[in-house]
């Protein structure tokens, strides 16, 4: 099935344009967002599962993340975990997508970082599809050593297609480049 055919296209261009609008200047922030939504659908795809669910968490995963700057001086994972349901949810609820997908995607947002409360087949795809963007950060501890790198993907991403995507980037596409003045892997 075309990556088209797995979800609503007018849900995510009025939930990407909703992202955008909230998130302003933010350029960082609004590529995030649409590169966890681009392996998102990679991995929806091959997995299966709710596509409009999983669109939505993966646009507005981090929705919350500048209230949490506003209220708490932190952006860290829990406050945007605590803000973004509160965020998405008037959103969400526009869109007239069932309640109980609207409840599933705010489950999904407010355990996003923690992975608390939830283990669903969507939760699973976003997860891993925000990995696969913030995995980058990680990548100079690693120093080259595929093995360890290889241990944490297996430790981290929660479906097939996510650890293979992940390998595939950072383990077999990998160069080692100078960034910096400190050597990375770097997937081309």
């Amino acid at each position: 099935m075309k990556q088209e055919n797995l979800y609503d296209k007018k849900l995510k261009d009025m939930l990407v344009s909703e992202m955008q609008r909230i998130f302003g200047e933010d350029i960082r922030r609004i590529n995030h967002a649409m590169n966890v939504l681009s392996y998102a659908l990679k991995i929806l795809a091959k997995e299966g599962g709710n596509g409009n669910v999983v669109v939505a968490s993966a646009i507005l995963h981090d929705i919350g993340i500048h209230e949490a700057e506003r209220k708490y001086g932190d952006c860290s994972g829990v406050y945007q975990e605590i803000e973004g349901p509160l965020i998405a949810g008037p959103i969400l609820k526009r869109t007239m997508m069932l309640d109980d997908d609207i409840k599933h995607i705010l489950k999904i947002i407010a355990n996003h970082h923690s992975a608390r409360d939830i283990d669903t087949l969507e939760f699973r795809i976003l997860w891993d599809a925000d990995w696969l963007v913030n995995f980058y950060d990680l990548l100079p501890a690693f120093k080259g050593n595929k093995e360890l790198l290889e241990e944490k993907i297996n430790h981290i991403f929660k479906t097939v297609t996510g650890r293979t995507i992940a390998k595939t980037e950072f383990i077999i596409n990998n160069k080692l480049i100078k960034k910096g003045g400190n050597d990375v892997l770097f997937s081309m």
